[in-house]
């Protein structure tokens, strides 16, 4: 009896169990119509409803529940097109599923029928929000007045307004204090009535750290730069979140006002901030028929000495499996956040790096210090002095150039994506002036960068891309430059289809480079799938011996198509084949492979 009982238990639940749950089987035919609504509106609804999507599981008891979620979510999205009158049934094989009892589920459901009965659409029949600061930069919404269509939208955006705009004038904790909103039914209207808290004007406190940090405490406060003392404004509280952000050393950055001002007027704030793992490794790779294999390799610690110090070394190989010998180059470079000021970087840098290039052969040292300035997202400059040590051999013999030279950075990148651009425009300019010793010539180097992108079609399928490169150098004569300052065209950073650095300034039967330089580039990018694009480029090419190219300068051209394979997460993997169009060479086709859009 001891094991009967058991087992006659078991099989009684199993069979109470089986005539209460609902039993699977086909999929349900959903429809869903809306007489007298838009076409736009009818398919917002469509969209908006779950038992549409969980139709096709022929489940009964979910599509219930989802029939029954449906009743709140289809009047939501009527109330947001301004219809508060409507009218919405769902009929679960003929009958209304709110009348079905959930513990009562049929076993099965065949037929799902929403009806959605719009109504007449509301218009404003009063629309106020008080109150409201002066001479404020932020104006409520068009649409909130009176005569305009009523929708919850609209109320909720004129809410964020209002508190955006007291925020805005120094109220950090401005709210919503009444909301005061009466729907006329017969005459299709809705009077609202906003009301707002301000509160006081505060300034901004100190701020504090939330949780320990790897990073010290005060260092955190220094790279933030709250501006204690100062009248509260949004835009500054998320440039001190920006700020933390831009250091590297944290995951995630928050900054939340404490709950009650001080009796001083002062808000302070508190910071939560999750630290990243200090160290990172990179590796990378690019491979072209003609310049071999680069490979390029990053160390980095994002908190050397407490403070959000980043140190990156830096080290390329490059050359593998060309006819050149390998070029080599080891660069460090420490950055001390908020040295000089909140948005201000002081770093340092010691570089040294072998050339064996096709014309000339250079081994140069350099080392200096440096400052950065952040202005905004999107744009940042840079400005150094250091001393720079090369020897060099190229057409003009073996020489040896010592420089005291500055330089003066600046990037502008107001691109969709840093690795594929579907939009926007990049600039990057840098000027170094350099001053010889030991008899070597004083100038100047202009380099300048822009590259500009266009979508077309609708999500961007095709993209048009540009991109104009400009050098010059202003001082020296040809032979008393040094060959780092010069200039060639050739490779896949300038003229695909033609070697790398294969077109300089002929000097007797070699090649020297160009005091001037012009390379202009443009690609045509269309999307086969969501993966896969097709592209289409031209790339030309001038190098003069003067400081400025002419229609006299020298000249090569290529043109060629690629294939890009969308990496998530990383970027396209680019395969790009190049074929000489104008200008002397027996290389014929070309191709290069590497990570990224090519600009």
């Amino acid at each position: 009896m001891f094991f009967k009982f058991p087992l006659r238990a078991a099989v009684l639940s199993l069979c109470l169990i089986g005539g209460i749950l609902p039993s699977s089987g086909t999929s349900a035919e959903a429809v869903l119509t809306a007489p007298g609504g838009s076409e736009e509106l009818t398919q917002r609804l469509r969209s908006a409803s779950s038992a549409l999507g969980a139709a096709s599981q022929a489940d009964a008891q979910e599509l219930l529940a989802a029939a029954l979620s449906d009743y709140r979510t289809l009047v939501q999205v009527l109330y947001d097109a301004g219809h508060f009158a409507p009218q919405v049934n769902i009929l679960l094989d003929g009958q209304e599923a709110a009348r079905i009892q959930p513990l009562n589920a049929p076993r099965q459901i065949n037929q799902v029928r929403i009806t959605v009965v719009p109504g007449p659409s509301f218009r404003f029949s009063h629309a106020e929000i008080t109150p409201w600061p002066a001479n404020s930069d932020v104006e409520p919404p068009a649409g909130f007045a009176t005569g305009q269509p009523a929708t919850t939208g609209v109320l909720r955006d004129t809410g964020a307004s209002g508190l955006r705009a007291w925020r805005r004038a120094g109220h950090p904790k401005a709210r919503l204090a009444q909301q005061a909103i009466t729907a006329n039914h017969r005459a299709h209207t809705l009077d609202a009535r906003l009301t707002l808290a301000p509160g006081a004007q505060l300034r901004f406190g100190a701020l504090q750290l939330a949780a320990p940090s790897a990073v010290r405490a005060e260092a955190i406060q220094r790279i933030a730069g709250l501006p204690s003392g100062e009248i509260y404004h949004p835009d500054l509280l998320a440039k001190s979140a920006t700020r933390l952000r831009r250091t590297g050393a944290f995951s995630s950055v928050t900054l939340r006002a404490e709950e009650k001002p001080n009796p001083d007027g002062t808000l302070d704030y508190l910071a939560t901030v999750e630290d990243m793992p200090p160290r990172r490794l990179t590796f990378g790779a690019e491979l072209s028929s003609s310049d071999g294999v680069e490979l390029t390799a990053t160390w980095m610690h994002r908190n050397l000495f407490g403070g959000a110090e980043k140190l990156r070394f830096e080290t390329r190989l490059s050359g593998l499996g060309s006819s050149n010998d390998i070029d080599g180059r080891i660069a460090l470079r420490l950055d001390r956040p908020a040295t000089l000021g909140p948005d201000d970087n002081l770093f340092y840098m010691v570089e040294a790096e072998r050339l064996d290039e096709e014309h000339y052969t250079a081994t140069q040292g350099l080392g200096g210090i440096g400052i950065r300035r952040v202005y905004s997202d999107q744009l940042f400059a840079e400005a150094g002095l250091g001393f720079n040590s090369i020897l060099a051999t190229d057409a003009f013999g073996k020489r040896r150039f010592k420089y005291i030279a500055g330089f003066l950075r600046a990037e502008y990148d107001q691109r969709n994506s840093r690795v594929d651009a579907t939009k926007g425009y990049f600039i990057n300019a840098r000027l170094t002036p350099f001053f010889g010793l030991d008899g070597t010539d004083a100038g100047l180097q202009v380099k300048l960068d822009g590259r500009i992108y266009h979508g077309l079609g609708g999500n961007d399928r095709l993209v048009l891309a540009g991109r104009a490169q400009l050098g010059s150098v202003i001082g020296p004569s040809l032979s008393n430059a040094s060959p780092t300052l010069l200039f060639y065209s050739g490779g896949a950073g300038s003229v695909r289809g033609h070697e790398y650095q294969s077109l300089g300034v002929p000097v007797g039967s070699n090649s020297a480079g160009g005091r001037g330089y012009l390379a202009l580039s443009g690609e045509l990018r269309g999307k086969v799938t969501d993966k896969l694009s097709l592209v289409g480029f031209f790339d030309i090419g001038y190098v003069d011996s003067d400081a400025f190219v002419s229609s006299s300068s020298q000249s090569h051209s290529g043109a060629g198509f690629g294939l890009r394979y969308d990496l998530a997460g990383i970027g396209p993997l680019r395969v790009d084949f190049a074929y000489p169009v104008d200008g002397s060479t027996d290389d014929g086709l070309q191709f290069y492979i590497g990570i990224g859009q090519a600009f």
